[in-house]
């Protein structure tokens, strides 16, 4: 299965935005459908931007439509190509096409000649007061706001000034302009909200050639307009501001009618999603990068070893509606778990090494065992594991006095290695501190790949050849908040869980040593893990994506 093909058996279910889009085509209201995707390019895309991808590209495949791919880059301030690099690299990995490339800036010059279009019709002004002073006149959700003094300036006056402010003749925030709607409406955002302002910042596109930028809520929705986006769709924040987008886009001779529609945004239980927060946690070193494992950015989750089609059932699995709800992280780990178990190839690691020796066995012998790359998928065949004297197994399945139901090695106890010999343990090493050093066996050479009928063995463990083995560095990943809602701590970073990371030391099969970047495997009765982008042959190194059940919920 490649990395981006599209979500098996999972029929798209119906939702109120496709129920609206199927009446508009019933009515003749659109014959064809254009949605976007709008992130702003001041950070990475994280697990919540994923619903929204999976929305917006989902219908326009689903009604053979467009999707298009907009930076909303009006902030210069906080944006950078390298977040529009990572913003391309996730929407393509997730496995989907945008009909267009666009940006905000394309649309500069023509956003300009709105604001212009609303001076002149006496529906904008060119503000003189302070950010303060703005806010002062605005009011509060429970008084009106007031005029400003400036709201009746003569249009030509207004004209002039923001000609200059386009110019560069004045300073940041000396002068600003206000869409003249109504100071005592209930809705605040329609109190005469500011739709440009000065900025004389370095933009990644355009350069110096402006220093007077559009606001979001004034070029966003010019943007729709111009682009011909049939169904704007947003999160359920936005609702607020709907009636602005639909008074900026009747207000101006606009080339088409867009309309907004809000859906509950992706809430996810143990996550941080706002960018602000992910931005400070990157800066101020509690994680590697805006990648590492641990984040829930969907470059950190493709690194520790997501897959997109897990992304993408999952999205389809939790659905679209109005109701805002926080969604346990265990939804999207069996939607992983599921996928993982389907497509990953088998192999053995062993975590904390413990050393076996099995005393009938020739010294110097090698035999090769053979076990299959993925029991669910035949065509995957199967690898020749080195099977010897000395072996290592994990620390955890040797126990020299065995609780009740402990079916592993033991004392006098039969177990059989996964994919070749029953062994039995007849003596055992320790040192001054009684941990065990070396456990000594006998293996039955009759008992390759069958079962005997004269005893039975419950128990079967992994391991690996000492000497053929190779060494491996291996993450073990848990949550990064040891809390559900970790936005809602008074400091979220007191949240922080101090064991999110456990390195390991392993000894794992030699084939592992060919391993590529980002290659997924199941390590058997251990988890699912993914070879990071910094293993190399000579040091390899694995994350820990997803254990083989919920741990998490029994440690809780």
């Amino acid at each position: 299965m490649t990395d981006n093909k599209h979500p098996e058996n999972t029929a798209p279910t119906t939702n109120f935005i496709r129920n609206i889009i199927d009446d508009d085509i019933a009515t003749g209201k659109h014959s064809g459908i254009i949605t976007r995707f709008p992130p702003e390019p001041n950070g990475y895309l994280h697990i919540g931007h994923a619903k929204s991808i999976c929305l917006n590209f989902g219908i326009a495949e689903h009604y053979q439509g467009h999707c298009n791919l907009r930076f909303d880059d009006t902030n210069p301030e906080k944006e950078s190509e390298e977040y529009m690099h990572s913003i391309r690299e996730d929407v393509e990995w997730l496995g989907f096409e945008w009909s267009k490339l666009q940006h905000a800036s394309d649309y500069f010059e023509q956003l300009y000649h709105f604001a212009i279009e609303l001076i002149k019709s006496d529906k904008a002004y060119v503000e003189g007061l302070s950010a303060d002073e703005i806010r002062e006149y605005r009011g509060t959700l429970k008084e009106a706001g007031k005029n400003s003094p400036y709201r009746d300036r003569p249009t030509e006056e207004s004209l002039d000034l923001f000609t200059r402010m386009k110019a560069g003749e004045f300073t940041d925030g000396e002068y600003c302009v206000r869409a003249k709607i109504d100071m005592a409406a209930p809705n605040i955002n329609m109190r005469d909200p500011v739709i440009y302002r000065i900025k004389h910042m370095h933009h990644i596109r355009t350069g110096d050639e402006w220093c007077i930028y559009p606001m979001y809520d004034f070029a966003h929705c010019l943007s729709d307009a111009i682009e011909g986006i049939t169904h704007s769709l947003c999160t359920l924040e936005f609702a607020d501001h709907r009636p602005l987008y639909d008074w900026v886009v009747e207000n101006v001779n606009s080339p088409s009618t867009p309309r907004q529609y809000e859906f509950s945004r992706l809430n996810l239980s143990y996550t941080i999603t706002s960018k602000r927060k992910l931005n400070q946690l990157v800066s101020d070193k509690h994680v590697e990068s805006w990648d590492d494992p641990r984040m829930t950015t969907l470059s950190g989750l493709r690194r520790r070893g997501y897959t997109p089609n897990a992304i993408r059932t999952f999205c389809e699995r939790i659905g679209i509606s109005k109701n805002d709800s926080v969604i346990d992280m265990s939804t999207l780990e069996d939607c992983l778990r599921d996928d993982l178990n389907q497509t990953a190839l088998r192999r053995m690691a062993v975590l904390d090494p413990i050393k076996v020796v099995i005393d009938n066995f020739p010294a110097d012998d090698i035999l090769e065992v053979a076990a299959a790359n993925n029991p669910n998928d035949e065509s995957t065949g199967k690898r020749k594991i080195p099977f010897t004297r000395e072996i290592y197994i994990d620390a955890n399945d040797f126990m020299v006095e065995p609780a009740r139901k402990y079916f592993r090695l033991a004392p006098d106890r039969e177990v059989r290695l996964r994919g070749s010999y029953i062994i039995k343990c007849h003596n055992y090493l320790s040192d001054d501190n009684g941990k065990v050093t070396e456990i000594h066996c006998t293996y039955d050479p009759e008992t390759l790949g069958k079962m005997p009928t004269d005893r039975k063995v419950k128990g079967v463990i992994h391991w690996v050849s000492a000497s053929e083995c190779v060494d491996a560095e291996i993450r073990l990943y848990e949550r990064l908040f040891n809390v559900e809602n970790p936005a809602t701590e008074a400091n979220f970073l007191d949240a922080i869980n101090p064991d999110s990371l456990d390195i390991k030391q392993a000894k794992v099969e030699p084939i592992l040593a060919e391993a590529q970047a980002n290659e997924r495997f199941q390590f058997e009765r251990v988890g699912y893990f993914c070879a990071d982008k910094t293993s190399t042959k000579d040091k390899l190194v694995f994350n820990r994506t997803v254990t083989l059940r919920d741990n998490w919920a029994k440690k809780k």
